[in-house]
């Protein structure tokens, strides 16, 4: 068990966590109403959410303190996340069907 200082430590960094996500979606709503392109409201929305996802997985997921395999694991996950994304694009530009 951690002694006090420890403990103050650890909540000290889960407010700032959570102030941070807080900031973050706030963020996320200012940026739909600055009627922007709708492909830059959606970047940058996808790069905020990237930001809180990792937040979230790092800190209340304690994946920053795992050992390298999950990292690899995750890697692999976020890989095969774009592959499906990118997937659609690659099929409607594809020469031999257009």
């Amino acid at each position: 068990m951690g002694d006090h200082t420890d403990i103050d430590r650890q909540v000290k960094t889960y407010v700032l966590i959570f102030v941070t996500l807080m900031a973050l979606t706030i963020i996320t709503v200012a940026i739909s109403r600055l009627h922007l392109p709708v492909a830059a409201a959606v970047a940058i929305a996808l790069l905020v959410a990237t930001v809180k996802g990792g937040l979230v997985a790092s800190y209340f997921m304690h994946l920053i303190s795992e050992r390298k395999l999950i990292y690899w694991v995750l890697a692999f996950t976020v890989a095969f996340f774009f592959a499906v994304l990118l997937l659609p694009l690659w099929t409607h530009w594809d020469p031999i069907h257009n």
